[in-house]
């Protein structure tokens, strides 16, 4: 799917809340992997795509900005930033630690009604890693759905905002290894790791579940450097 076609799958919207939801829209496409690192859109094809005028797409855009999970080029074309190896691996080990931290969390105060998201969440991606042709973008949305789940389990809004952040920065490249190669979806080690994340929540497990976050976190992000896809 190209960048244009993922931002045209936004719903039609409402004139009252415009930036905000071409904000929304685009800020989820990023998290999810939908947008890839590189990729580049003019304001005037997100404006037009999504059937607005330029001022609520700039207004979105220059929050994306803010956010440093876009940059506007010389010619004002969106371009999505090209993290480097280095930038990666740093995020890959603060990720781990944030959100292994709340996945403990999680398995210390999660409700009956959260265990069963997740448990519905994992129980998706595993579907998924066992067909024969999987969609990958489906996949990677399934994979970013089961662990907000499990984020939004720790009962703390605040913390899931920090998580959110992160992962509007790296989205785009932590879902690399399933988006466009599906080696990794196919060994089944993400699908085994979120099982066991889930069954730790469920018995109360906080180091279990911190454990099977972070070994998801640090097992996709050596997958994809050993891709050699990120620049020195």
């Amino acid at each position: 799917m190209s960048a244009i076609d993922a931002i045209s799958t936004a719903a039609p919207l409402e004139r009252q809340t415009l930036g905000n939801q071409v904000y929304a829209h685009i800020r989820q496409l990023l998290i999810a992997g939908r947008l890839a690192p590189g990729d580049k859109l003019s304001l005037r094809q997100v404006a037009d795509v999504m059937g607005v005028s330029m001022m609520p797409v700039r207004e979105a855009v220059s929050r994306l900005v803010a956010d440093e999970a876009v940059e506007v080029t010389p010619n004002r074309s969106l371009r999505v930033p090209v993290m480097s190896r280095r930038q990666f691996e740093d995020m890959a080990v603060i990720r781990a630690e944030i959100e292994g931290f709340a996945a403990a969390r999680a398995a210390q105060h999660h409700g009956g009604g959260r265990l069963g998201a997740i448990e519905a969440c994992e129980r998706r991606f595993r579907e998924l890693t066992r067909a024969v042709n999987p969609d990958l973008a489906v996949a990677v949305e399934a994979n970013q759905a089961f662990h907000f789940a499990v984020y939004e389990a720790s009962g703390l809004p605040d913390l899931v905002g920090i998580i959110g952040g992160l992962w509007l920065k790296v989205g785009p490249v932590i879902n690399l290894d399933l988006r466009e190669k599906p080696e990794r979806l196919a060994t089944g080690s993400a699908a085994m790791l979120h099982a066991d994340c889930a069954k730790a929540i469920a018995a109360g497990d906080a180091a279990a579940a911190r454990e099977a976050i972070a070994a998801d976190i640090l097992g996709a992000a050596e997958f994809i450097l050993s891709r050699g896809r990120l620049p020195e």
